[in-house]
């Protein structure tokens, strides 16, 4: 076997060196990841997702961050409210980073400082408010806490997407406080309910009431209208029989007889009708001779009582 050069050496040694250069100087970033390239000791630049190249032995990878979302729990801490109430509480933050600069230089665990200013935040919100606030309004606690880390964390090239209270633990005497009042507060409403209603009822009723009288004056206003009406009716008819009676009699005096005549034999056909047998039937001849006889004894009497 032939021996080697120095020559020979020293190019395949050459050659090696290049080799592990080009390799070194090779960096591959995964996906939802960013790697900090510092150039002696300075940051120099952010490497995304793919193949890139650095100067080997002049460059290196600082530090590797990932772009996802992540979650940072708060544990459960106590805290005291505005009225004195100790509670327990724990929240769940999701923050991104968005300045892979800022994440490595302007803070050394930005998850830690998030976690701590999250919970320093939430302990200073809840101290400001009661404990029934602090129950109905969860969603403007998570939203100024939001707002808080948000600002804070615009600094350490981090974007806090979303808080959420996980839990409040209240104790074991508040809560039975609370569903005393709670039951209370029921009943309170449904006796102010039953009392609306009656209200509501008694309203409902007088106004039946009044619809109904007035619809009842109405109608007798309108049949004592339709009363009038008629009755003057009748008399307008009568009014022009009796003038049209008077001009035929003042035509024609046989016309007074006719009529008279007329309502004798109506009359008489009336009491024939009649089945009682108490009844005397006198003609109307006989009656007007009985009333001669009766005036002429009058006349009799006065010339005797004379003489």
């Amino acid at each position: 076997m032939e021996e080697l050069s120095g020559a020979q050496v020293v190019l395949i040694a050459i050659g090696v060196i290049i080799a592990i250069t080009i390799f070194k100087g090779i960096v591959i970033v995964s996906q939802a990841e960013i790697k900090i390239i510092e150039r002696l000791g300075k940051f120099h630049r952010s490497l995304n997702a793919g193949f890139n190249w650095i100067i080997p032995f002049f460059d290196r990878v600082a530090a590797v961050l990932s772009t996802k979302e992540h979650i940072i729990n708060i544990p459960r801490q106590p805290v005291i409210t505005r009225d004195n109430v100790t509670i327990h509480i724990d929240g769940i933050v999701f923050i991104a980073v968005i300045e892979p600069y800022k994440t490595t230089y302007n803070v050394t665990n930005y998850q830690v400082a998030v976690a701590n200013l999250a919970l320093t935040t939430l302990r200073s919100e809840i101290g400001s408010m009661t404990l029934d606030e602090i129950l109905s309004n969860r969603e403007h606690i998570n939203s100024r806490i939001l707002v808080i880390l948000d600002e804070a964390g615009a600094n350490w090239g981090t974007k806090v997407t979303r808080i959420e209270i996980s839990d409040i633990a209240v104790p074991t005497e508040i809560q039975e406080a609370m569903s005393m009042q709670m039951k209370a507060e029921r009943e309170k409403r449904a006796i102010e309910l039953k009392a609306q209603a009656d209200k509501e009822a008694v309203i409902r009723q007088s106004e039946a009431y009044k619809a109904e009288q007035f619809l009842h004056a109405e109608a007798i206003e309108r049949m004592a209208d339709a009363q009038a009406f008629s009755i003057k009716a009748v008399a307008k008819a009568q009014q022009e029989a009796i003038e049209a009676i008077a001009v035929a009699i003042g035509k024609n005096t046989q016309s007074a007889e006719y009529l008279l005549a007329k309502d004798r034999i109506a009359a008489f056909n009336e009491l024939a009708k009649n089945p009682s047998k108490d009844k005397v039937v006198v003609p109307y001849e006989a009656v007007d001779l009985i009333g001669s006889l009766t005036i002429l004894g009058d006349t009799l009497k006065k010339a005797v009582s004379k003489d």
